[in-house]
């Protein structure tokens, strides 16, 4: 078997490590920028701080800001225009997935316009091109999307989240500047890092999982179960804060090229038809399928409850298992998630439609467990 592993060209990392970007725009005969990024992250300072590093070296650029929460086909297409009349030669995306997502399917769109109804973008597109070169600025510790390959996009019309797999998309560099997060809200730092973790862990017991992609996930658990409730609970700790922002870099690096699962395919249609946070349907949901999946995976799960350090000498696989599971729900509950869909206004008459969906999603087939719609309409109903 041939197993592929796609990465940045080059990553930086560490607070400041902003710094770095004049020197890479001069690397790579880059111009002027098109900084993608949302109004929040503006009206708060946090661009700022990168656009700072690119007034002080005289690199013209200029800003779009028109990105939601799940970016939409919409968002997109208006991100092409704005890039086509910037005059701008490559993409400085500044924020969390959403603005790197939108930030690749610009850069995607714009090389290969052929696919410039966007929807044609789903799954594995056949494009041609590399993207519009692309600087990638995390803010926030969960998504990884500035070192993968994929990018997902509400198409409104449709109420459905399309992954596209792509590794024409993946930004040349990726700047991880843990000072970019210190100033997250403590119910997104929560959920992005449990957005992380499912990353982590979904990505360890994939159907695609093999050496190498366990060695990173392994690491990120282990990482995440350290830091995350620190950043929760003291925003400026610069040492957990970095510590998240490294983990789910190492998160991304291996789910990128191993694929996910069933979590993420029941995560896509609450984010698509009800506007649930990414993060936060995951954290929620993870639990529950990490039950489903452990007669599955229970040489994995040992590992999980290893990294996260419930193992105990003398535990069977089944009592490592329950242990992993039950510390994932205790540190969602402890970091503030919802734990019931019915918190977040999901009604009974909703779980067909989401069941539907979720079957259809490109994550679900990545499962290591296999899935038809009565059990995950089961799964749904627990989680309600």
């Amino acid at each position: 078997m041939v197993n592929r592993f796609i990465l940045n060209e080059v990553s930086y990392f560490g607070p400041g490590a902003r710094e770095v970007l004049p020197k890479e725009i001069a690397r790579l005969g880059l111009h002027k920028a098109f900084v993608a990024t949302d109004k929040d992250l503006i009206k708060f300072g946090v661009a700022d701080k990168v656009l700072t590093v690119l007034r002080d070296a005289d690199i013209p650029y200029e800003v779009f800001s028109e990105i939601k929460p799940n970016p939409t086909v919409g968002n997109v297409n208006a991100g092409v225009k704005a890039f086509a009349a910037s005059g701008a030669d490559f993409i400085i995306a500044i924020g969390g997935g959403s603005s790197m997502d939108t930030a690749k399917a610009v850069g995607i769109i714009t090389n290969n316009p052929e696919f410039s109804d966007v929807v044609s973008l789903e799954g594995v597109a056949d494009t041609k091109r590399k993207s519009v070169p692309i600087i990638a600025l995390p803010t926030t510790a969960g998504t990884a999307a500035e070192v993968t390959i994929n990018y997902v996009i509400t198409d409104e019309a449709n109420e459905k989240k399309m992954v596209c797999v792509d590794p024409n998309d993946i930004p040349v560099v990726a700047i991880v500047d843990a000072e970019l997060m210190y100033t997250l809200p403590k119910s997104l730092t929560a959920s992005t890092g449990l957005d992380a973790l499912t990353h982590a862990i979904e990505g360890l017991i994939t159907k695609g999982a093999w050496e190498m992609s366990d060695m990173f996930e392994i690491k990120a658990i282990e990482m995440i179960s350290r830091y995350l409730e620190t950043a929760v609970n003291e925003p400026s700790n610069a040492e957990a804060r970095n510590g998240m922002a490294v983990a789910q870099y190492i998160a991304g690096m291996a789910f990128s090229n191993v694929g996910l699962g069933l979590v993420h395919g029941m995560a896509h249609p609450l984010g698509a038809i009800f506007d649930v946070p990414h993060g936060v349907a995951n954290a929620l949901l993870l639990p529950i399928v990490m039950e489903f999946n452990a007669p599955m995976v229970l040489d994995k799960y040992v590992d999980i409850a290893k990294a996260m350090n419930v193992y105990r000498p003398g535990m069977s696989k089944e009592e490592a298992a329950k242990a992993a599971v039950d510390t994932v729900k205790a540190l969602a509950v402890r970091v503030g998630i919802p734990q019931h869909l019915s918190e977040l206004g999901i009604k009974p008459e909703d779980l067909e439609r989401l069941t539907t969906a979720a079957f259809a999603d490109v994550c679900t087939p990545g499962n290591p467990r296999e899935v038809n719609k009565e059990l995950i309409l089961e799964l749904y109903k627990k989680a309600l």
